[in-house]
């Protein structure tokens, strides 16, 4: 598996588990690895979107996204 496909099912994969507000999730990337490019192809692809929550923004994975990180998808 290429290696950024890995970091975007890593992603998907945290934010699946619960929805986080969006300043956590670019917090939480901001690293050496390519954050944008992983970030901007989860969105593109739909796995991830952005929704107005208790008064903030959150991000959360899309069914598309959960089916992709899920045990039976293909790797």
């Amino acid at each position: 598996m290429d290696p950024k496909e890995k970091l975007i099912l890593d992603l998907v994969g945290w934010i699946a588990a619960a929805p986080r507000p969006y300043a956590e999730v670019m917090g939480g990337w901001r690293t050496s690895c390519p954050r944008v490019p992983v970030w901007e192809d989860a969105t593109d692809r739909g796995l991830l979107a952005c929704e107005a929550r208790d008064g903030g923004l959150f991000v959360v994975a899309t069914t598309a996204g959960r089916a992709a990180v899920s045990p039976a998808a293909p790797r």
